[in-house]
C-alpha cells in the first residue's frame, strides 16, 4: 500500500482538481544531463486537454549545453532546421502528487516527433524503453535500484553561486559514515526529503551518513527498470527543490572536493522470468551460486563497460572520482560482497543481483540503465562468460584492466563502438558523441582555479 502513496490516476487527479487540492500540473522530461525540463500547466487544462493530447516544447532542448545555449553541429536540431517542436506525451503511469510543492502534481513525458509521430530516438527515456523492449523480447522483466549519494551545505544555492562554489560550509564537519550523531545534524533536511519522497510515490527505504564531510545517502525501494529510472530522476529534482526552499544546497557532483570521497550511484540489476529470478541457479561462480544467464549477463556488462563508460560517467568531473582507496572502483573486475570491486555481486537465490559501483551520482539514470541492460543482454545472446571472480583488494590488483581515465577517452571508445551503434543506433551514438565532445571542448577552453593557484605567482 505504501508504495502507491502519492500516485494518481487521471480520475483521482480530476477529483482533487475539482475540490481545489491541486491547481498545477508539471509535465517534465529528461535532458541529456538527466535534469528535468518542462512546463507548468493549469490543472483544469491538463485534465481536460493535455492529459490525452499532450503538449510541445522546442527541440533545441536536446541540443543545448549546461547553460541552455544552443550548440551547433547536431543533425537532430539546428539553426538551419529552424528549431521546431517535439511532442510531450504524458505517461500517466507516472502521474503523482509533487508533495514538496503547493497544490501541484507532476507527470513524466515521452518525447515524440511532431511530424513522424514516432518516439524521438535520442531522448533518454526513448533509449531506455528500447532496451526494456529488447529484454521483453527475450522473455525477461528487469528490476533495478539506485543508491544516490550527495553533499549538503548550509549555504543556499544563490550564496554558493555568489561564492563561486568555494569555501562552502558542509553540514557535517567530520566523517559521518553510519554516524547517527553527525547524521542528526542533517535531519532538518533529510527528514523532509524522506517524507516528501514517500508522499510523492517514491517509497524510501533508509537514509544514512556517508564517507565524506556532509555527505549523505537516501535509498529508495527497487522497482521495474523504467519506474526506477523515473524515481531516480524525480528524486534528484525533488531533493534540489527541497534544499532550495530550505535555504541550503546540495550537489550530485561525482567529485565536489579533492581529498574527499566522491558521490556514487550504485545501480543494482536483476532479470526475472515470470516470478523467478533468472540469475538464481546452482552453477558455481566462486562462492556464488547462479544460472548461466547470470554469468552471461555479468560477462556482457563487464565486457562492454569501456565502450559504454560515457553513460556511467558523463562529465569531466566524473573521472576524478576514480581514485584507489576511495571506495570508487578503479578496475574492471567482479567479486562477491566486496566494495573495492567495480561489480559487486550480492544476495543469493531469488535475491541474487549485480551491483555496479562504476556510475557516479552525476549519471543520467536513463542512459546508465540503458547501457547496463544492453550490455548484459548482449552477454546472454552471445554467451559472453564472466571472468573469474576476484578476491582481495582490487585497488592493489595492477593486472586488472582499469576503467577509462577521462571523458575524452571514454567518448572515443563510445564513438567507434560497433556494439553501441548496434544497440542504440548510429544516430544516437553520433548525437551523444557530439554532446560529450562539446563538454570536453568546453573544459579545455576554461581556466581553472587549479591553474591560477599553481601558476599565478610561481611561473
Amino acid at each position: 500500500m505504501s508504495e502507491n502513496r502519492g500516485m494518481l490516476s487521471l480520475s483521482g487527479l480530476t477529483e482533487r482538481v475539482s475540490v481545489g487540492d491541486i491547481d498545477t500540473v508539471i509535465i517534465a522530461f529528461s535532458d541529456h544531463y538527466g535534469r528535468l525540463l518542462g512546463k507548468r500547466l493549469d490543472a483544469d487544462y491538463f485534465v481536460e486537454k493535455a492529459a490525452q493530447q499532450g503538449s510541445h516544447a522546442c527541440d533545441y532542448l536536446l541540443t543545448t549545453d549546461m547553460e541552455m545555449e544552443p550548440v551547433p553541429g547536431y543533425d537532430f536540431a539546428n539553426w538551419q532546421l529552424g528549431y521546431g517542436d517535439f511532442h510531450l506525451a504524458p505517461d500517466l503511469d507516472t502521474l503523482r502528487v509533487a508533495s514538496w510543492l503547493e497544490k501541484t502534481a507532476i507527470v513524466l513525458c515521452d518525447l515524440d516527433d511532431e511530424r513522424a509521430h514516432q518516439p524521438v530516438a535520442i531522448a533518454p527515456r526513448s533509449i531506455l524503453r528500447r532496451q526494456i523492449h529488447a529484454a521483453e523480447r527475450l522473455g525477461y522483466a528487469v528490476n533495478a535500484a539506485s543508491e544516490l549519494e550527495y553533499y549538503i551545505y548550509h549555504d543556499s544555492y544563490r550564496q554558493a553561486h555568489a561564492k563561486k562554489y568555494a569555501d562552502l560550509q558542509t553540514v557535517g564537519w567530520y566523517l559521518e559514515d553510519y554516524h547517527l550523531l553527525q547524521g542528526t545534524r542533517q535531519e532538518v533536511f533529510t527528514a523532509a526529503a524522506r517524507r516528501h519522497l514517500k508522499l510523492s510515490g517514491i517509497p524510501v527505504e533508509s537514509s544514512k551518513g556517508e564517507w565524506g564531510l556532509g555527505q549523505h545517502e537516501i535509498n529508495i525501494r527497487y522497482a521495474d527498470l523504467l519506474t526506477m529510472a523515473d524515481r531516480h530522476a524525480l528524486m534528484k529534482h525533488c531533493l534540489k527543490e527541497i534544499a532550495d526552499a530550505a535555504g541550503c544546497s546540495l550537489t550530485f557532483m561525482a567529485k565536489p572536493h579533492s581529498g574527499q570521497a566522491g558521490s556514487s550511484c550504485h545501480i543494482h540489476l536483476s532479470l526475472f522470468d515470470g516470478e523467478q529470478n533468472a540469475f538464481a541457479g546452482d552453477l558455481p561462480f566462486g562462492p556464488v551460486k547462479g544460472s548461466e544467464v547470470f554469468g552471461w549477463f555479468l560477462g556482457g556488462w563487464m565486457a562492454h563497460l569501456p565502450e559504454m563508460m560515457v553513460c556511467y560517467a558523463p562529465t569531466i568531473n566524473a573521472y576524478k572520482r576514480y581514485e584507489d582507496g576511495s571506495w570508487a572502483p578503479t578496475r574492471i573486475a567482479w567479486s562477491y560482497d566486496n566494495r573495492t570491486a567495480g561489480f559487486r555481486v550480492v544476495g543469493a537465490g531469488q535475491s541474487l543481483r549485480i551491483e555496479c559501483r562504476v556510475p557516479g551520482a552525476d549519471c543520467n539514470p536513463y542512459l546508465a540503465y540503458a547501457a547496463a541492460l544492453a550490455s548484459g543482454l548482449d552477454g546472454i545472446r552471445n554467451k559472453i562468460e564472466a571472468p573469474a571472480i576476484f578476491a582481495g583488494d582490487m585497488y592493489a590488483a595492477r593486472h586488472l584492466p582499469p576503467v577509462p581515465a577521462t571523458l575524452e577517452a571514454a567518448t572515443d571508445n563510445f564513438a567507434r563502438s560497433d556494439f553501441a551503434k548496434a544497440v542504440f543506433g548510429a544516430e544516437v551514438v553520433a548525437h551523444y558523441s557530439h554532446f560529450f565532445r562539446k563538454e570536453v571542448e568546453s573544459f579545455r577552453s576554461a581556466v581553472t582555479d587549479w591553474e591560477r593557484h599553481r601558476y599565478f605567482e610561481q611561473i
